[in-house]
Formats: structure tokens, C-alpha cells, sequence
């Protein structure tokens, strides 16, 4: 007697999930299809001709440093300058909402290209859609101190960057979001410095440290 209100609330409980799925998909597809304007930036960290800006996001998180001696048997210390690990989320604002469309981390290179170093870095920059899974990973190749230009305005802030793809997959499904990126521009960034104390001498040695930072990402393709 008690399975058809059972059976009613379950259907209806698969609608509303159903719906607020395709609420989301909806939504992420009008985050990610975006017209984007190329930033005004100095020659330096501006990429090539022939590229468009396609995907822009407000990233939000952390920078990460280790101690490390200065030198090989060295018994002074401090944060790491090659060793940093970002760990962020970006977002886009559609219809007021904070959407969440790309990861930011640290990870293997598992589909080098022609840019690739050889050998690879344990770990490279990545960044990967939140919606279809696809990736690029980055290094980087010109750099703007933060306060010199209207394009990286804050000062006491991690550089400004411009990065190239070394290695791009598709996801799992085919996802092709971020597997067509050629370049990335980091701009406006703000915060992220290493600490000023904390890693001195020996006694510091493998200390770690998460400073929080936020930067401006766009996404660059070859053509339009």
C-alpha cells in the first residue's frame, strides 16, 4: 500500500535532479562559449600574431613554497623560487553567479609537444576544464613585474605571465575546451609573494607555505 507514494517521491525527486542538471549544463555551456577581447599588455608578454584570446578566468587560491637550501651543503635557507605549486579555481560571472569552469595545479606532463623541455619537470602547470575534463599544460617564457603596467597593477604581487602550451589532451568523452590553448596570459595579479621570514637557516629546511593570491587567465588558440 505504501509503494505508490514511495515510487512518487522517488520520480520526483529524479526530476529535480534531472532538471537541475540540465539547469547546470545550460549554464555551463554559456560560461564557456565566451566572447573574449585580447588584453592590452606590454610586446613582451603578449602572445604572437595569429593568436585569439577564446577563455578567460578569475582564478582564486593559493601559492604554495617549500625551504630549501641556497646552494648544495649551504646552512642558509629560503622559499623556494622553482619549486612553486599553485593551487586555484577560476571562475566566470554568468547572470551574477560565480561559475567554476577550470582547475589550476600542478601535475605530469602526459601528452608533451614540440614545445616540451627535455627532460620533462616533475611536475608542470595545468590547468583542466571543469566541464569536459580536456587540459594544458604550460611553461613559462616572458614575465612582467607586478606594478609596472596597467595590465599587472598591484605591487607586492607574483609576476605577470605569459606561458606556452608544452602538452594539451582532449577528455575523456573528446572534450576539446582547453585542448586547442596555445598560450596563457596570467594578468592582475594579486598577492602570492613568498613569505618575508619563516626560512632562514637549516633548522627551516622543509617548511611549507600556502599564500593566497588571485590573477586574471587568458586562454589563446592558433587562428580564430
Amino acid at each position: 500500500m505504501n509503494q505508490g507514494p514511495r515510487t512518487t517521491a522517488r520520480v520526483r525527486n529524479l526530476l529535480v535532479a534531472a532538471l537541475m542538471l540540465a539547469c547546470t549544463l545550460g549554464t555551463a555551456t554559456h560560461a564557456v562559449a565566451q566572447r573574449i577581447s585580447a588584453p592590452v599588455t606590454p610586446t613582451d608578454i603578449t602572445p604572437p600574431g595569429g593568436s585569439t584570446a577564446f577563455l578567460f578566468g578569475h582564478g582564486v587560491g593559493t601559492q604554495g613554497y617549500i625551504c630549501l637550501p641556497t646552494s648544495v651543503g649551504a646552512t642558509t635557507a629560503a622559499w623556494s623560487a622553482n619549486n612553486v605549486r599553485p593551487e586555484a579555481t577560476l571562475f566566470v560571472n554568468f547572470s551574477g553567479q560565480q561559475v567554476q569552469i577550470i582547475t589550476h595545479f600542478l601535475s605530469p606532463d602526459e601528452k608533451p609537444n614540440a614545445n616540451a623541455p627535455s627532460p620533462l619537470p616533475v611536475g608542470s602547470v595545468t590547468w583542466q576544464s571543469s566541464f569536459d575534463s580536456s587540459k594544458v599544460w604550460a611553461q613559462k617564457v616572458k614575465t612582467l613585474n607586478a606594478g609596472t603596467d596597467a595590465s599587472c597593477p598591484n605591487s607586492n604581487s607574483i609576476a605577470c605571465l605569459l606561458l606556452q602550451s608544452i602538452g594539451n589532451e582532449e577528455g575523456p568523452t573528446g572534450g576539446k575546451t582547453l585542448a586547442k590553448t596555445t598560450y596563457i596570459q596570467r594578468l592582475n595579479t594579486k598577492g602570492g609573494l613568498a613569505p618575508a621570514d619563516g626560512c632562514v637557516d637549516f633548522h627551516d629546511v622543509g617548511k611549507q607555505a600556502l599564500v593566497q593570491y588571485s590573477a586574471d587567465y587568458y586562454f589563446f588558440r592558433r587562428g580564430q
